[in-house]
């Protein structure tokens, strides 16, 4: 008698990413029937592969180095593969799908082994980034019939896609989910972290969480704090420590201890320009009790409902202005805001729910279908 079918995690790499988080908090997330899982990173020594093995999963590195390793990448990725027989292999973003189908088709295993594509973000500016993206974005437009279906974590993703030329056998949408468990209004950690930062009780503070980017427009961040000397704004993520910023924007880098940082503010922003798909900073503040004001971008109008305040790209005198809007409210609207921010992430965009999604997709093949609109 067989055991629970294996699903193969493939991901171009496990640093600390929002990509790379979800895949983490998936594979290590409890369920009533569990399925052995295994991840692989295409290339090695990422900062989330100890978290990942200390939850009782495989990580494998395969140690990709630039583009001339891709063919031996796509060998150890083979062989793996046939080593391991996964019922179905889920891929994480655009150089991960390309490596995956080519090494699942070489392994043999194609009628075998379902294949999931993975799309994590919408309407890329492919301007601002490398020869080597674009390439392999236009590469996985032609061959996006091939996977047995793509999934996506945004409409707005689907859609940017949609018009890239991907025709997919199904493309299906799993948001992003949270885990409300740890991200959670915490008292004792937001007076922690006010000492640490030296924030005042009564200061209103802002985070932002996000790598340095082009797509996260740091430069609306930075021009929000100029505007609001008022405000402390808290920048969380790969370069933030870098940014030449104002007294009142705290730099702090790469942080392990996210979830008390959310719940040291009192308001979650995003300023992201193009792109985003689903937007973990929005979800994670939500659900640690922040009210919400992000650009429009993205899924982020279906992630904040009402909860929250959408901009335009861009604006950072749109984004002060909305600020504003809750700096005005007095603090128990802003409570009321926040709670009812966690209840929408609770509802809509929990972890369970993602987790559901993708088991079911992995074990059954069922892609989902879309929900109603609200």
């Amino acid at each position: 008698m067989s055991g629970p079918p294996l699903v193969l995690h493939v991901i171009a790499g496990l640093g600390v990413g929002g990509a790379e988080r979800v895949l983490a908090a998936l594979v290590a997330a409890p369920r009533a029937e569990p399925h052995p899982q295994t991840v692989v990173d295409l290339l090695r020594a990422g900062a989330l592969a100890p978290e990942i093995r200390a939850a009782g999963v495989s990580v494998h590195e395969i140690g990709l180095s630039g583009p001339w390793g891709v063919p031996r990448a796509v060998g150890k990725l083979a062989r793996l593969i046939r080593a391991l027989r996964p019922a179905a292999v889920q891929t994480w973003m655009y150089y991960a799908d390309l490596i995956g189908l080519w090494a699942l088709e070489r392994s043999g295993r194609r009628d075998a082994t379902r294949l999931y594509w993975g799309i994590r973000c919408s309407d890329m500016d492919q301007s601002r980034y490398g020869r080597a993206l674009r390439w392999t974005i236009a590469a996985c437009a032609r061959r996006a019939r091939r996977p047995d279906a793509v999934i996506a974590n945004s409409y707005a993703g689907r859609a940017a896609h949609l018009r890239l030329g991907y025709v997919p056998r199904a493309f299906g949408v799993i948001p992003n989910g949270v885990d409300t468990r740890m991200f959670r209004p915490d008292a004792d950690a937001r007076r922690r972290i006010r000492a640490e930062l030296g924030i005042g009780d009564d200061t209103l503070a802002v985070i932002h969480a996000a790598r340095v980017d082009p797509m996260k427009d740091h430069a609306a961040l930075v021009a929000v704090a100029e505007v609001r000397p008022d405000i402390v704004f808290i920048a969380a993520g790969k370069g933030t420590d870098a940014l030449g910023a104002p007294d009142n924007l705290r730099r702090l880098g790469v942080r392990a201890d996210m979830p008390a940082l959310y719940a040291a503010a009192d308001i979650v922003m995003s300023t992201s320009a193009f792109g985003e798909g689903f937007a973990n900073v929005l979800a994670e503040g939500m659900a640690a009790g922040l009210p919400a004001v992000a650009t429009d971008v993205g899924d982020a109008r279906l992630i904040l409902g009402a909860t929250g305040i959408v901009t335009p790209a861009r604006d950072p005198l749109a984004l002060a202005a909305a600020l504003e809007r809750f700096a005005a409210a007095a603090p128990a609207e802003r409570l009321a805001l926040g709670a009812a921010a966690r209840q929408r992430i609770e509802e809509r965009f929990s972890l369970a729910r993602c987790v559901a999604a993708f088991d079911a997709l992995h074990r059954d093949g069922t892609v989902p279908a879309d929900p109603a609109a609200g």
